[in-house]
């Protein structure tokens, strides 16, 4: 109900940006279109571009041009989608086969360089320099993150502080353009850009840390994807330090060997240890903090239905683990 009170509070727009993006992503190359439509239309929540309309009539804004900021912020990310599978070797995401298991691995990285490109012709279009900085920097940053990841695929000597900079980098930085553009659209004063920039950021980092911990106990009916398959992947991630740091020599050894291996192999054992080791309630009590930042940065906007979204927003972010 809190997720559809979000939604309703800009389904008109929501609505617009939708037909927007199906329009924009025409293409005289058939594959192209087909592949883009595809990873498009998978079922995602669109919270990035929820963002962007949320934030810039958080403070005021009310114009048209917010919709075409949201499709570019949602083809921005899903090329990073497109080639984050083809890295991963992925072949489920949402729960549907991923598009480089349906096509491969070359087209979905060309179609992702076409989203990009496509992303960046509409934000020429918006005749703002300070949100084609905001955004292309974004995009590099986000790039290095993923860069980032790769570097420490089954490195299990990544700490806490380095995990927390790759997460703001690849997931929390496109959260943190989305807000900061749409308040620079709506022209907010110097004190609310800086608090909805830094408010995408810590909403950012609360999602991942949850996603991180629905690695270990989700389900993938509800996730998209299966239990375990971060560590399948060789992924350090904040559950796995904690349970190396807090539990026993031959606990952290198991762990240590596990992310070296990849694989399923040592799944059982390693769910065992990250939730006796009360790794899952440390990495929720992260995700609860941040959010919590999220909220309060909120303050200096106006009282206002789209504020309020936002609000909520930040209890939706940790609502999906109870």
């Amino acid at each position: 109900m809190t997720a559809q009170r979000i939604h309703d509070t800009v389904a008109e727009d929501f609505s617009r940006v939708n037909d927007l993006i199906i329009q924009r992503l025409a293409s005289d190359v058939p594959m192209v279109e087909k592949i883009a439509q595809y990873i498009i239309e998978s079922g995602g929540k669109r919270l990035r571009p929820l963002l962007v309309l949320l934030a810039s009539q958080a403070v005021g804004y009310n114009q048209n041009e917010h919709l075409k900021l949201a499709a570019v912020i949602e083809f921005l990310h899903t090329a990073t989608l497109l080639h984050d599978d083809v890295v991963d070797t992925s072949d489920m995401r949402r729960g549907r086969s991923t598009a480089n298991a349906k096509w491969g691995n070359a087209p979905s990285v060309l179609v992702g360089d076409f989203l990009y490109a496509r992303a960046f012709e509409m934000m020429v279009e918006l005749e703002s320099l300070p949100i084609m900085k905001v955004l292309s920097r974004a995009t590099a940053v986000i790039a290095e993150g993923e860069v980032m990841q790769l570097m420490n695929v089954k490195n299990p000597d990544l700490t806490e502080a380095q995990y927390m900079v790759v997460i703001h980098n690849k997931t929390a930085m496109l959260f943190e353009a989305s807000s900061h553009s749409g308040a620079l659209l709506a022209g907010a004063n110097p004190e609310q850009e800086a608090a909805l920039k830094d408010y995408g950021k810590h909403l950012g980092l609360a999602f991942q840390l949850v996603d991180d911990v629905l690695d270990y106990q989700g389900d993938a009916e509800t996730m998209g994807k299966n239990v375990g398959d971060d560590l399948a992947e060789g992924k350090t991630t904040l559950p796995l330090i904690y349970a190396m740091t807090n539990g026993s020599e031959e606990e952290r050894q198991l762990i240590r060997q596990a992310i070296r291996k990849g694989g399923l192999n040592d799944l059982p054992k390693v769910l065992e240890i990250v939730k006796s080791s009360g790794a899952i309630e440390y990495t929720m009590a992260n995700a609860r903090e941040q959010a919590q930042i999220a909220r309060e940065l909120l303050t200096c906007l106006p009282a206002s239905a789209h504020r309020e979204a936002l609000e909520l927003l930040t209890e939706v972010a940790v609502a999906r683990v109870s």
